[in-house]
Protein backbone atom coordinates (compact mmCIF):
# COMPACT_ATOMS: atom_id res chain seq x y z
CA UNK A 1 0.00 0.00 0.00
CA UNK A 2 -3.58 8.94 0.46
CA UNK A 3 -5.33 11.90 2.46
CA UNK A 4 -3.68 9.30 4.24
CA UNK A 5 3.26 0.37 -1.94
CA UNK A 6 4.45 -2.99 -4.19
CA UNK A 7 6.40 -6.71 -5.37
CA UNK A 8 7.70 -12.83 -7.60
CA UNK A 9 8.01 -16.15 -6.70
CA UNK A 10 7.53 -19.47 -8.46
CA UNK A 11 4.08 -20.96 -8.94
CA UNK A 12 4.69 -23.32 -6.02
CA UNK A 13 5.69 -20.47 -3.73
CA UNK A 14 2.55 -18.52 -4.59
CA UNK A 15 0.40 -21.56 -3.90
CA UNK A 16 2.07 -22.10 -0.54
CA UNK A 17 1.68 -18.46 0.43
CA UNK A 18 -2.01 -18.57 -0.40
CA UNK A 19 -2.45 -21.70 1.71
CA UNK A 20 -0.73 -20.11 4.68
CA UNK A 21 -2.05 -16.59 4.52
CA UNK A 22 -5.50 -16.90 2.93
CA UNK A 23 -8.35 -16.04 5.24
CA UNK A 24 -11.80 -15.79 3.69
CA UNK A 25 -13.95 -13.26 5.43
CA UNK A 26 -17.40 -12.08 4.43
CA UNK A 27 -17.45 -8.34 3.93
CA UNK A 28 -21.24 -8.24 4.49
CA UNK A 29 -21.48 -5.20 2.27
CA UNK A 30 -24.47 -3.47 0.76
CA UNK A 31 -24.85 -5.87 -2.15
CA UNK A 32 -28.10 -7.79 -2.48
CA UNK A 33 -28.43 -11.47 -1.61
CA UNK A 34 -26.38 -13.87 -3.68
CA UNK A 35 -28.05 -16.23 -6.07
CA UNK A 36 -29.13 -16.71 -9.64
CA UNK A 37 -30.30 -13.11 -10.11
CA UNK A 38 -26.92 -11.61 -9.33
CA UNK A 39 -25.09 -14.28 -11.27
CA UNK A 40 -27.34 -13.73 -14.28
CA UNK A 41 -26.79 -9.96 -14.13
CA UNK A 42 -23.02 -10.38 -14.06
CA UNK A 43 -23.14 -12.84 -16.97
CA UNK A 44 -25.35 -10.47 -18.93
CA UNK A 45 -22.61 -7.85 -18.51
CA UNK A 46 -20.01 -10.32 -19.83
CA UNK A 47 -18.50 -10.87 -16.38
CA UNK A 48 -17.57 -14.30 -15.01
CA UNK A 49 -17.07 -14.20 -11.24
CA UNK A 50 -14.77 -16.66 -9.46
CA UNK A 51 -17.65 -17.47 -7.08
CA UNK A 52 -21.26 -17.33 -8.30
CA UNK A 53 -23.20 -14.59 -6.54
CA UNK A 54 -20.06 -13.05 -5.01
CA UNK A 55 -17.70 -10.21 -5.89
CA UNK A 56 -14.56 -11.71 -4.35
CA UNK A 57 -11.98 -9.08 -3.37
CA UNK A 58 -8.42 -9.72 -2.19
CA UNK A 59 -6.54 -7.46 0.21
CA UNK A 60 -4.06 -7.70 3.10
CA UNK A 61 -5.73 -6.90 6.42
CA UNK A 62 -5.53 -4.73 8.34
CA UNK A 63 -5.20 -1.27 6.80
CA UNK A 64 -7.51 1.02 8.70
CA UNK A 65 -9.58 2.97 7.65
CA UNK A 66 -9.46 1.45 4.15
CA UNK A 67 -10.14 -2.19 5.08
CA UNK A 68 -10.15 -3.79 8.51
CA UNK A 69 -12.23 -6.15 10.65
CA UNK A 70 -14.96 -4.79 12.87
CA UNK A 71 -16.32 -7.81 14.71
CA UNK A 72 -16.87 -10.45 12.05
CA UNK A 73 -17.21 -7.96 9.21
CA UNK A 74 -14.63 -6.32 6.98
CA UNK A 75 -15.38 -2.61 6.70
CA UNK A 76 -13.67 0.50 5.41
CA UNK A 77 -13.47 3.15 2.71
CA UNK A 78 -12.32 0.74 -0.01
CA UNK A 79 -15.01 -1.76 0.98
CA UNK A 80 -17.76 0.85 0.67
CA UNK A 81 -16.54 1.93 -2.76
CA UNK A 82 -16.44 -1.63 -4.11
CA UNK A 83 -19.87 -2.23 -2.61
CA UNK A 84 -21.11 0.22 -5.26
CA UNK A 85 -19.99 -2.32 -7.85
CA UNK A 86 -21.31 -5.34 -5.95
CA UNK A 87 -24.71 -3.70 -5.56
CA UNK A 88 -24.84 -2.80 -9.25
CA UNK A 89 -24.13 -6.45 -10.15
CA UNK A 90 -26.68 -7.69 -7.62
CA UNK A 91 -24.14 -9.71 -5.64
CA UNK A 92 -22.44 -9.65 -2.23
CA UNK A 93 -18.85 -8.55 -1.70
CA UNK A 94 -16.59 -11.13 -0.03
CA UNK A 95 -13.12 -10.15 1.19
CA UNK A 96 -10.13 -12.50 1.30
CA UNK A 97 -6.98 -11.50 3.20
CA UNK A 98 -3.77 -12.72 1.54
CA UNK A 99 -0.15 -11.67 1.11
CA UNK A 100 -0.07 -8.12 -0.31
CA UNK A 101 2.45 -9.00 -3.02
CA UNK A 102 -0.07 -11.39 -4.56
CA UNK A 103 -2.60 -8.58 -4.90
CA UNK A 104 -0.19 -6.22 -6.65
CA UNK A 105 1.67 -8.80 -8.75
CA UNK A 106 -1.46 -10.30 -10.29
CA UNK A 107 -0.84 -13.78 -8.84
CA UNK A 108 -4.14 -13.76 -6.94
CA UNK A 109 -6.18 -13.19 -10.12
CA UNK A 110 -4.20 -15.70 -12.16
CA UNK A 111 -4.93 -18.30 -9.46
CA UNK A 112 -8.63 -17.32 -9.52
CA UNK A 113 -8.59 -16.44 -5.85
CA UNK A 114 -10.47 -13.21 -6.41
CA UNK A 115 -12.10 -10.95 -8.97
CA UNK A 116 -10.55 -7.70 -7.78
CA UNK A 117 -7.93 -6.33 -5.38
CA UNK A 118 -8.05 -3.43 -2.93
CA UNK A 119 -5.81 -1.94 -0.28
CA UNK A 120 -5.10 1.78 -0.77
CA UNK A 121 -2.98 0.63 -3.71
CA UNK A 122 -0.85 3.30 -5.34
CA UNK A 123 -0.96 3.26 -9.13
CA UNK A 124 2.52 3.01 -10.64
CA UNK A 125 4.24 1.73 -13.79
CA UNK A 126 5.30 -1.65 -12.41
CA UNK A 127 1.79 -2.43 -11.23
CA UNK A 128 0.25 -1.28 -14.50
CA UNK A 129 2.51 -3.79 -16.25
CA UNK A 130 1.25 -6.65 -14.07
CA UNK A 131 -2.42 -5.93 -13.37
CA UNK A 132 -5.44 -4.06 -14.66
CA UNK A 133 -6.11 -0.94 -12.61
CA UNK A 134 -9.17 1.28 -12.27
CA UNK A 135 -9.30 5.02 -12.60
CA UNK A 136 -7.82 6.79 -9.54
CA UNK A 137 -10.31 7.00 -6.68
CA UNK A 138 -8.19 8.96 -4.17
CA UNK A 139 -5.06 11.08 -3.99
CA UNK A 140 -2.32 9.95 -1.64
CA UNK A 141 1.05 10.85 -0.13
CA UNK A 142 3.55 9.54 2.44
CA UNK A 143 3.95 10.86 5.99
CA UNK A 144 6.35 10.47 8.93
CA UNK A 145 5.07 8.93 12.19
CA UNK A 146 7.02 9.37 15.44
CA UNK A 147 6.46 9.22 19.18
CA UNK A 148 4.83 12.35 20.54
CA UNK A 149 7.49 14.94 21.29
CA UNK A 150 10.27 13.16 19.40
CA UNK A 151 12.73 15.59 17.73
CA UNK A 152 12.24 14.20 14.19
CA UNK A 153 10.64 16.77 11.91
CA UNK A 154 12.22 15.61 8.64
CA UNK A 155 14.03 12.62 7.18
CA UNK A 156 17.33 14.46 7.60
CA UNK A 157 16.74 14.43 11.37
CA UNK A 158 16.79 10.62 11.24
CA UNK A 159 20.40 10.18 10.11
CA UNK A 160 21.79 7.15 11.96
CA UNK A 161 18.32 6.20 13.23
CA UNK A 162 15.86 3.40 12.35
CA UNK A 163 12.82 4.00 10.16
CA UNK A 164 10.07 1.38 9.92
CA UNK A 165 8.31 0.65 6.63
CA UNK A 166 5.67 -1.81 5.44
CA UNK A 167 6.74 -4.54 3.02
CA UNK A 168 5.86 -4.18 -0.67
CA UNK A 169 4.65 -0.58 -0.40
CA UNK A 170 5.55 2.69 -2.10
CA UNK A 171 6.39 3.99 1.37
CA UNK A 172 9.13 1.36 1.56
CA UNK A 173 10.39 2.42 -1.88
CA UNK A 174 10.41 6.09 -0.86
CA UNK A 175 12.21 5.43 2.43
CA UNK A 176 14.77 3.12 0.84
CA UNK A 177 15.71 5.73 -1.76
CA UNK A 178 15.98 8.45 0.90
CA UNK A 179 18.06 6.24 3.22
CA UNK A 180 20.81 5.96 0.62
CA UNK A 181 21.18 9.73 0.60
CA UNK A 182 20.62 10.50 4.27
CA UNK A 183 21.98 7.44 6.07
CA UNK A 184 19.20 5.98 8.21
CA UNK A 185 18.39 2.26 8.57
CA UNK A 186 15.21 0.89 6.96
CA UNK A 187 13.42 -1.78 9.02
CA UNK A 188 10.73 -3.75 7.14
CA UNK A 189 7.52 -5.02 8.77
CA UNK A 190 4.92 -7.27 7.18
CA UNK A 191 1.90 -5.15 8.05
CA UNK A 192 0.76 -1.76 9.28
CA UNK A 193 0.04 -2.86 12.85
CA UNK A 194 3.56 -4.21 13.37
CA UNK A 195 5.06 -1.08 11.84
CA UNK A 196 3.13 1.40 13.96
CA UNK A 197 3.40 -0.56 17.21
CA UNK A 198 7.18 -0.73 16.80
CA UNK A 199 7.22 3.07 16.76
CA UNK A 200 5.31 3.03 20.04
CA UNK A 201 7.65 0.44 21.57
CA UNK A 202 10.77 2.33 20.45
CA UNK A 203 12.22 -0.45 18.30
CA UNK A 204 12.22 2.07 15.45
CA UNK A 205 12.49 5.84 15.74
CA UNK A 206 9.94 6.64 13.04
CA UNK A 207 7.77 5.13 10.32
CA UNK A 208 6.76 6.07 6.79
CA UNK A 209 3.44 5.05 5.27
CA UNK A 210 0.35 6.50 3.60
CA UNK A 211 -1.15 9.52 5.29
CA UNK A 212 -4.71 8.17 5.52
CA UNK A 213 -3.58 5.14 7.51
CA UNK A 214 -1.15 6.99 9.78
CA UNK A 215 -3.40 9.95 10.53
CA UNK A 216 -6.06 7.42 11.46
CA UNK A 217 -3.57 5.64 13.75
CA UNK A 218 -2.66 8.87 15.52
CA UNK A 219 -6.33 9.52 16.34
CA UNK A 220 -6.42 6.37 18.45
CA UNK A 221 -2.84 6.67 19.72
CA UNK A 222 -2.25 10.18 21.06
CA UNK A 223 1.25 9.20 22.22
CA UNK A 224 2.24 9.37 18.53
CA UNK A 225 2.14 12.14 15.94
CA UNK A 226 2.74 12.87 12.27
CA UNK A 227 5.52 15.43 11.88
CA UNK A 228 6.10 15.59 8.12
CA UNK A 229 4.37 14.99 4.80
CA UNK A 230 6.15 14.09 1.58
CA UNK A 231 4.41 15.17 -1.60
CA UNK A 232 4.78 11.97 -3.61
CA UNK A 233 1.84 12.69 -5.94
CA UNK A 234 0.33 9.22 -5.53
CA UNK A 235 -3.17 8.04 -6.46
CA UNK A 236 -5.04 4.89 -5.46
CA UNK A 237 -6.75 2.40 -7.75
CA UNK A 238 -8.46 -0.99 -7.56
CA UNK A 239 -7.01 -4.02 -9.34
CA UNK A 240 -8.22 -6.88 -11.55
CA UNK A 241 -6.69 -9.43 -13.91
CA UNK A 242 -4.83 -7.73 -16.75
CA UNK A 243 -5.93 -8.28 -20.38
CA UNK A 244 -8.87 -10.39 -19.21
CA UNK A 245 -12.43 -9.82 -20.51
CA UNK A 246 -14.09 -10.14 -17.10
CA UNK A 247 -11.42 -8.14 -15.30
CA UNK A 248 -11.58 -5.37 -17.88
CA UNK A 249 -15.38 -5.20 -17.68
CA UNK A 250 -15.29 -5.06 -13.89
CA UNK A 251 -12.88 -2.12 -13.98
CA UNK A 252 -14.89 -0.34 -16.69
CA UNK A 253 -18.11 -0.74 -14.71
CA UNK A 254 -16.44 0.49 -11.51
CA UNK A 255 -15.05 3.53 -13.35
CA UNK A 256 -18.58 4.37 -14.51
CA UNK A 257 -19.98 3.99 -11.00
CA UNK A 258 -17.13 6.05 -9.49
CA UNK A 259 -17.82 8.91 -11.91
CA UNK A 260 -21.51 8.77 -11.05
CA UNK A 261 -20.80 8.70 -7.30
CA UNK A 262 -18.58 11.76 -7.62
CA UNK A 263 -21.23 13.66 -9.57
CA UNK A 264 -24.21 12.84 -7.34
CA UNK A 265 -22.47 13.31 -3.98
CA UNK A 266 -22.26 9.64 -2.97
CA UNK A 267 -18.46 9.64 -3.08
CA UNK A 268 -18.26 12.67 -0.79
CA UNK A 269 -20.60 10.99 1.70
CA UNK A 270 -18.48 7.83 1.80
CA UNK A 271 -15.27 9.85 2.10
CA UNK A 272 -16.60 11.92 4.98
CA UNK A 273 -17.83 8.75 6.74
CA UNK A 274 -14.27 7.39 6.93
CA UNK A 275 -12.10 10.53 7.09
CA UNK A 276 -14.35 13.01 8.89
CA UNK A 277 -14.11 15.64 6.13
CA UNK A 278 -15.10 15.91 2.51
CA UNK A 279 -12.28 15.50 -0.05
CA UNK A 280 -10.35 18.55 -1.13
CA UNK A 281 -11.39 19.93 -4.50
Amino acid sequence: MNIVSTLRNSRLTVAASVAVFALAISACGNGSDSGGGGEDKAKAAGITLVKPGKLTVCTHLSYKPFEYKEGTKVVGFDVDLLDLLAKDLGVEQEVISIEWAQVTSGAAYQAKKCDMGMGAMTINASRKAAIGISDPYMDATQVLLVKKGAPYKSLEDLKGKKVGVQADTTGKDYATAASKKIGFEVVVFNDLALQTNNVKSGRVDAAINDNGALYNFVQGNPDTEVTAEFNTGEQYGFAAKKDDPSGTKLLTKFNELLAKAKSDGTYNQIFKKWFGVEPKK
